[in-house]
């Protein structure tokens, strides 16, 4: 992602809907990606491949968002402007 796409993404209001969880950003190499997702509860978590959150369990990440696994069903949670 370039910086004049982050910057956008970032300055963007409303781009992080309250009450939910979003992918702030995605790090490192692809073989060991982490993320960092807003939590419903507004608290920032650093997560990898099979952390758990309040909403499920992180399944995956690349360099679009996370894939989360809730309820029996897999979703992805992209990064707001991505």
């Amino acid at each position: 992602m370039s910086n004049a796409t982050v910057k956008s993404a970032a300055t963007k209001k409303g781009a992080l809907k309250k009450n939910s969880v979003s992918v702030l950003g995605v790090f490192g190499p692809k073989a060991n990606m982490r993320a960092l997702m807003r939590l419903s509860s507004g608290r920032v978590k650093e997560v990898k491949p099979g952390s758990r959150v309040a909403s499920g369990t992180v399944v995956a990440i690349d360099e679009d968002g996370v894939m989360l696994r809730q309820s029996g069903q897999t979703k992805r949670i992209a990064i707001p402007g991505g």
